[in-house]
């Protein structure tokens, strides 16, 4: 693999769900937060033929494959802006779905960004995300991390579960002004590549080994990359190298 990791591929089994909850209609205008590459928002697109599609996204390079992807397909009523969804000024009431694919868990202050991005939707319009549930129930997050690091170390960068406990993610929205909060499991493998060798690339992209691996000597380093390469060769049933993961897709409306 080379270039932009094919999180699309990763995430196969959890977009069918989640584009099936999403339930786009023909003539719905759609805001995608935190878009990537765009998958999600070409399907959207495909879905709202006589409505349109907003990507936002922080990447520019993310963007810039988005943008290429969806004139392959001929997409006219897609457009796609690099921006901070937390503060940036959506037309007001504009939306009637927005949707995001792990797009939402890295807020700063979550409840001013929902705040912000129901500003865009009008009254009633759906809400539908896809997050993680707890560290624990997600075995790519657990198994990867323990190879590279103590199995105590804790991450300091930002956290992918900030949503994973219903209570808090229902206050968040509620204080955000949505309402009908609900949560549906979703359990399905996340795919790292056909074989170790294609996952060992993707895992020192996705993860930022770089980064985890600075305290320790060369010694160390080599010693867990070995520990790594071990636990994708566990993880790879020939078909593929799989992990176990949990999610929720959360649902919602904004209050009128």
């Amino acid at each position: 693999m080379s270039g932009l990791f094919d999180y699309d591929a990763e995430l196969r089994p959890h977009n069918e769900h989640f584009r099936a909850a999403a339930r786009v209609g023909p003539r719905d205008h759609v805001l995608d937060i935190g878009c990537g590459t765009g998958q999600s928002t070409r399907e959207a697109a495909q879905a709202a033929v006589q409505g349109s599609v907003v990507g936002v996204d922080l990447s520019a390079p993310m963007l810039e494959q988005a943008r290429r992807l969806s004139d392959e397909q001929g997409l006219a009523n897609i457009t796609y802006e690099q921006a901070d969804a937390q503060v940036h000024r959506f037309p007001p009431t504009r939306f009637d779905v927005c949707i995001s694919r792990f797009g939402t868990m890295f807020f700063a202050d979550p409840v001013a960004a929902f705040t912000n991005i129901g500003l865009a939707l009008r009254p009633g319009a759906r809400l539908v995300l896809l997050v993680w549930r707890e560290r624990d129930r997600n075995e790519w997050a657990t198994a990867i991390r323990r190879t590279l690091t103590s199995a105590s170390a804790d991450s300091d960068g930002p956290d992918p579960f900030s949503l994973a406990d219903p209570t808090v993610a229902e206050g968040i929205l509620t204080a955000a002004g949505f309402t009908d909060v609900g949560f549906t499991d979703v359990h399905e493998p996340v795919y790292y590549g056909p074989d170790s060798a294609t996952a060992f690339d993707a895992v020192l992209r996705l993860w930022e080994v770089k980064d985890l691996l600075a305290p320790v000597d060369d010694t160390a380093a080599e010693q867990a990359r070995a520990r790594l390469r071990g636990t994708l060769d566990a993880h790879n049933s020939g078909g593929g190298v799989y992990f176990d993961s949990r999610a929720w897709i959360v649902t919602a409306r904004r209050g009128r």
